[in-house]
């Protein structure tokens, strides 16, 4: 079943820096060869009060293995292992995706 991963971390007032965001997102590639498998949609943008990282999965199963295998240890490594304050971070099975 498809799997919804939302992320938001909190924005100080006036802070539109993707610099953080941009640095992970691109050791995270260097990593992977492909696509990770599993991923149908990952988006990053800010809300106005968040910064939101928002994927679909087609199981929650692959997206918790991308993020313990994959995201996490890069998380750690390109911030010197302090992370800032951690995300608030929803999960949800999909009753539907309907692809563009």
């Amino acid at each position: 079943m498809a799997f919804a991963f939302v992320q938001d971390f909190s924005q100080q007032a006036g802070d539109a820096t993707t610099a953080n965001y941009d640095a992970i997102h691109a050791a995270i590639m260097d990593k992977v060869a492909d696509q990770p498998t599993g991923l149908v949609i990952h988006t990053a943008g800010f809300t106005g009060e968040t910064f939101r990282i928002f994927e679909v999965w087609e199981s929650r199963e692959q997206c918790e293995r991308f993020q313990s295998e994959v995201v996490m240890p890069t998380v750690m490594e390109v911030t010197a292992g302090d992370p800032g304050a951690p995300p608030t971070t929803t999960t949800y099975e999909l009753h539907n995706v309907m692809p563009a």
